[in-house]
């Protein structure tokens, strides 16, 4: 089934992340995910979650995704990150078939 990895990310040094993000993209398509959101307009329609700017991945299931934020290869990114921006972060099983 599907995952998604959701990221809730308030960006403090805009040079460095937009470093990590040019880095962190081909990491990220090689462990099977792709960008579904980057940023973008969003709005809260109920309760007291105030996210800053979203970013969506979808993997091909849980496992591809935690691989991902586990590698190797995305360790010094994660520490780039982390200087530059707050956040949190989720993983989500989808659906396997949403016509069933």
């Amino acid at each position: 089934m599907p995952a998604y990895l959701i990221y809730d990310v308030e960006i403090h040094d805009p040079e460095p992340y937009a470093e990590f993000m040019k880095q962190v993209k081909p990491i990220v398509e090689q462990m099977g995910g792709k960008y579904l959101v980057r940023g973008g307009a969003h709005e809260v329609l109920e309760g007291d979650w105030q996210p800053t700017r979203l970013v969506l991945f979808e993997f091909p299931d849980m496992d591809s995704a935690r691989a991902l934020f586990n590698s190797d290869a995305y360790a010094p990114l994660k520490e780039l990150r982390r200087t530059c921006s707050t956040g949190h972060a989720v993983i989500v099983e989808g659906l396997g078939d949403p016509t069933a």
